[in-house]
């Protein structure tokens, strides 16, 4: 069974949940004033999973979506 792994960003503001699939994504969303900071300064934190990015406003966490190759579903629930 192959498995497939995407980069999910969580962010969490203002007591609410959010997922997009890179740091620019989230930037379509909200302005660098509404979370805090600038998408370079973003990028150059060196955001990972074992160290999330976290200030007054909101905390940005970096993690896996893990995945199986489509059509695999059915094999797996039957057996």
């Amino acid at each position: 069974m192959k498995k497939i792994e995407r980069t999910v960003i969580h962010l969490e503001i203002a007591d609410e949940h959010y997922y997009f699939g890179s740091l620019a994504a989230i930037y379509t969303k909200y302005d660098p004033e509404e979370i805090g900071i600038g998408y370079g300064s973003l990028r150059n934190y060196g955001l990972s999973d074992l160290k999330p990015y976290k200030n007054s406003k909101c905390i940005i966490r970096k993690g896996v979506l893990k995945t199986i190759e489509k059509g695999v579903v059915s094999k797996v629930a039957f057996k």
